[in-house]
């Protein structure tokens, strides 16, 4: 028996009861990429959950300046792991530290587990959405609408990107 097979439930996405809405404005979440020898994870708390494209689907938000924005880049599986209030100071350091500078996995404790398609996710986690990329595009400034945004979330015009994924697994802690 694996690891994986020890500490996760595999469900389908739509067995999941969590109010998506607490958890990413309350509760946060680590976007991790990357492959087993070199990843990075961030701390994240935009996102969204939903159907697309008759896919279940996760999108999530990082600004270039980040160092997983080059892992993002290059993978095609991203995970999104969410945590309980127990782990607050994972989540805290690991938005406020850079990979570029720091070791965040050793530092925090962090325990990476590997799925059999490349997703890197924790045992610490409570939930793990496993995602396979399908588009990604910049937010582009002359699309909004609503322009106080700008001044708001982008005063030095740093722009996210976006990233849907289809969720290709979805764990659940055993």
């Amino acid at each position: 028996m694996t690891d994986f097979e020890k500490t996760f439930l595999l469900i389908h996405p739509k067995e999941l009861t969590d109010n998506f809405f607490h958890i990413l404005d309350d509760d946060w979440m680590l976007i991790t990429a990357g492959t087993r020898e070199s990843f990075n994870t961030m701390t994240a708390s935009w996102g969204a959950i939903g159907i697309l494209w008759n896919k279940p689907v996760a999108v999530c938000f990082v600004r270039p300046q980040r160092y997983t924005f080059g892992f993002m880049e290059k993978s095609d599986i991203y995970t999104l792991c969410f945590f309980s209030e127990k782990e607050r100071d994972i989540l805290d350091y690991c938005g406020s530290t850079s990979g570029r500078d720091t070791d965040k996995i050793k530092n925090t404790g962090l325990k990476p587990l590997f799925t059999e398609k490349g997703g890197i996710y924790y045992e610490q986690a409570r939930l793990v959405l496993e995602c396979k990329k399908l588009y990604s595009d910049r937010i582009l400034e002359g699309n909004f609408h609503a322009r106080q945004i700008i001044s708001a979330n982008y005063p030095t015009k740093d722009f996210h990107k976006f990233f849907i994924g289809q969720i290709i697994s979805c764990l659940i802690k055993a």
